[in-house]
């Protein structure tokens, strides 16, 4: 697993720690298993376009990505126990729940992730 920092643009949120899931079984575990995030924290999916909560005990936000980085749709709060994804989605971000409001992450925005998020 990769660690990468990032600015969230337009906003005085300052910098997001992602873990950056690089394999298909790390990609598949996503935060099944681990503490809530914190409020700077994150964890990008590549090569994702659908997610669970499944065995998840918090909810998160889920931010979908397309092959520039711009944001397709956002998830406030995804309960545990849900499916959601967005067709067009090549990569997906996952964030504690409030974060990606708070931060003013919306549809049409592009986060400043090296290369694209693409499959």
């Amino acid at each position: 697993m990769r660690h990468l920092s990032i600015d969230v643009p337009d906003t005085e949120a300052g910098r997001l720690e992602l873990m950056i899931a690089t394999s298909s079984i790390e990609r598949m575990r996503g935060l099944l298993g681990r503490a809530a995030l914190g409020p700077r924290q994150g964890m990008l999916l590549p090569k994702c376009g659908m997610i669970h909560t499944f065995g998840m005990a918090y909810p998160i936000d889920v931010v979908y990505l397309d092959r520039r980085n711009r944001v397709l749709k956002v998830s406030p709060a995804l309960a545990p126990r849900r499916m959601d994804g967005h067709w067009r989605a090549r990569s997906v971000l996952e964030l504690a729940a409030g974060v990606a409001q708070a931060c003013g992450i919306r549809p049409g925005c592009a986060l400043a992730l090296p290369g694209g998020g693409g499959r």
